[in-house]
């Protein structure tokens, strides 16, 4: 997604003191995402977020509730809106919750960039490029990559950018091939193969 600078898994909402994936108390997982509001707006990315679940099923648990963390009185409005005109497009009671965020907990290294992690290929290149784990972590571009792969971006927009992610060719195959599907390979990283 263009305006993605930066993605982390972690934990939030709730009270007590840095939480970890064994001791989580009463936090939830949630996902933090860093983004340059002159690409992407805080609605755009509400209107991903709404896309990407389903709002009206309840939480299996607390762990796993869907909420909206906001920093902001703004970005509180602007969440309280957007789920107001989703409730009234729906006609169905909304199970996300709005809540302020008041701290966020990064969780451990082994659940960060989770799609990464399941190509071997993508992971062992970039982790030369980025040898210690919070260089890896804060890099623009593997939170791209992590997102191509979890299927979030077109062909045609991995074709536009393939180039500035810094991996190498035989990085940009795989990941292109990964992304898509049924193409030929590294021969079509630069034209309009469909």
């Amino acid at each position: 997604m263009p305006g993605v600078v930066r993605t982390r898994v972690g934990y939030a909402g709730g009270s007590s003191a840095h939480p970890t994936y064994h001791n989580l108390g009463n936090h939830s997982e949630v996902i933090q995402i860093d983004y340059d509001p002159g690409m992407l707006s805080y609605k755009e990315l509400l209107d991903i977020f709404w896309d990407s679940h389903d709002p009206t099923s309840p939480p299996w648990s607390r762990q796993y509730r869907k909420a909206i963390l906001y920093h902001d009185d703004k970005q509180k409005s602007i969440a309280e809106h957007s789920i107001e005109l989703l409730a009234s497009s729906i006609q169905e009671r909304i199970r996300t919750d709005i809540l302020p965020l008041t701290e966020f907990y990064l969780a451990e290294d082994y659940h960060q960039k989770h799609m990464l992690r399941g190509n071997r290929g993508l992971m062992e290149e970039l982790n030369t490029i980025y040898p210690s784990f919070k260089g890896l972590l804060s890099s623009t571009a593997v939170a791209r990559v992590n997102g191509y792969l979890g299927g979030n971006g077109t062909c045609d927009m991995l074709k536009k950018e393939i180039h500035t992610l810094g991996i190498s060719e035989k990085g940009n195959k795989i990941l292109f091939d990964e992304v898509c599907a049924g193409g030929t390979g590294a021969s079509c990283l630069n034209s309009s193969c469909s």
